[in-house]
């Protein structure tokens, strides 16, 4: 870790590895966030940042990936259409967008 001085404190620079090393330590240590942050002096928002960058975490429901088969349609009106295990399923006209495709994107992960 690198430390740089300035007039009002002491700014510490870290490596991806020990930020990486840090957010893991945090997920082991069984502290709450602002306790661990006391005893390994680094400020909140730092630590905040690490773990979402490094932690590794998958969210509950990480998507999986599943085998499909591209099939003749008879439904035309759909330029993107997908049918999920549940029996759910997600159409896309034809020509959407790129923030259209994320945000469904986005609600599937959750489901």
């Amino acid at each position: 870790m690198r430390e740089r001085t300035s007039r009002t404190s002491v700014r510490r620079y870290r490596s991806r590895k020990e930020a990486a090393e840090l957010a893991a330590e945090f997920r082991a240590s069984g502290l709450t966030r602002r306790e661990f942050c006391d005893r390994h002096q680094v400020a909140l928002n730092t630590l905040n940042r690490y773990i979402s960058r490094y932690s590794g975490q998958q969210p509950a429901h990480a998507p999986e990936f599943v085998q499909v088969e591209v099939a003749d349609s008879a439904c035309t009106r759909a330029g993107v259409s997908v049918v999920l295990a549940s029996g759910r399923r997600v159409e896309l006209d034809r020509g959407f967008d790129a923030a259209t495709l994320q945000t469904a994107m986005s609600v599937l992960e959750r489901l």
